[in-house]
């Protein structure tokens, strides 16, 4: 990756999910936002149906899902807003979301996620935030192939994070049942994970008219996040963190949802609504070269076949 073919728009980190959607017409368009009861997902959902089009919010907390519909709707004048279940890390869950999916779907947003948390492992064995940020997805975009294919141009946006670079996908002790469990290896695992699955997914399903990207949305004053995001080791290196709105935050999946500057193009991680440069060791910035690696991508992908075989 040459930094002089990288994806560059109008918008920066301080651009919000309504600057990057103004003038874009999503009406009789479809969309999934896993995760769109909380955080960035509201906001995603939001700018999505200010713009017109017909948005799921795919949540595990069903009465919480129905507040934000709601308030969706109220505030876009939008009334094509919708809750359904579905739980990521409950394969029976995931299975129901998808058979009860009808017709094309153009957008797939899968902002849901876990972060830091305390060692644990699904019913099936796998490390709670592996299975949550990327093996849920990872069924849940594959149960809706043929639905994304039905839109004839449709996105996938995979919401990764900086926390990749913590971390390649350790494929010998992805479970950690080898090493000593931490939480932030095992989240920027997760992480680059979700960066894999948009190289390797793009490759696969550029002849059915599907792009898939990911991103990092920021330094989010999220419940339950803004804690997390500022360890000791982040201050003690002195390095500057720049907290975004959640507005801001949406910002870059709502624009690899929807901007035609993105027709076409696929398999890349964005930041602050523009692609990423590599990785520059000492900082938090770039992309990491194994996230963006075709053969570790394949790799992921039988794992994740396996996985959920």
């Amino acid at each position: 990756m040459s930094e002089t073919s990288l994806i560059t728009t109008p918008f920066d980190a301080s651009s919000t999910a309504s600057d990057v959607v103004a003038g874009i017409d999503l009406t009789n368009r479809r969309a999934i936002v896993t995760g769109g009861a909380s955080g960035i997902g509201i906001e995603t959902a939001r700018a999505l149906a200010e713009a017109g089009a017909h948005v799921t919010l795919a949540v595990r907390d069903l009465e919480a899902g129905k507040r934000v519909a709601e308030d969706i709707a109220a505030t876009t004048g939008n009334q094509l807003v919708e809750v359904a279940l579905l739980n990521l890390i409950d394969r029976s869950s995931v299975a129901s979301f998808v058979a009860s999916w009808d017709g094309p779907l153009h957008i797939l947003i899968n902002n849901a996620g876990v972060m830091a948390t305390p060692e644990t492992r699904t019913p099936e064995g796998w490390e709670l935030q592996f299975a949550t940020n990327h093996l849920g997805h990872f069924a849940l975009a594959n149960g809706l192939h043929d639905a994304l294919m039905a839109a004839g141009s449709a996105r996938v946006v995979s919401v990764s994070s900086a926390g990749h670079l913590r971390s390649p996908v350790v494929f010998d002790d992805i479970n950690f049942l080898l090493r000593p469990y931490d939480p932030f290896l095992a989240y920027g695992q997760s992480k680059t994970a979700n960066i894999l699955f948009a190289v390797e997914a793009s490759k696969r399903w550029a002849d059915d008219g599907i792009t898939v990207n990911a991103l990092m949305p920021g330094a989010i004053h999220t419940p339950g996040v803004a804690g997390l995001q500022i360890t000791a080791e982040q201050r003690a290196s002195g390095q500057d963190f720049v907290w975004k709105t959640p507005q801001q935050g949406a910002a870059t999946s709502v624009l690899l949802a929807t901007s035609p500057l993105l027709d076409g193009i696929g398999g890349r991680y964005f930041v602050d609504c523009n692609e990423a440069g590599p990785h520059v060791p000492g900082t938090r910035t770039g992309v990491a070269s194994y996230a963006l690696d075709p053969e570790a991508a394949a790799h992921l992908w039988q794992v994740s076949i396996d996985a959920l075989s």
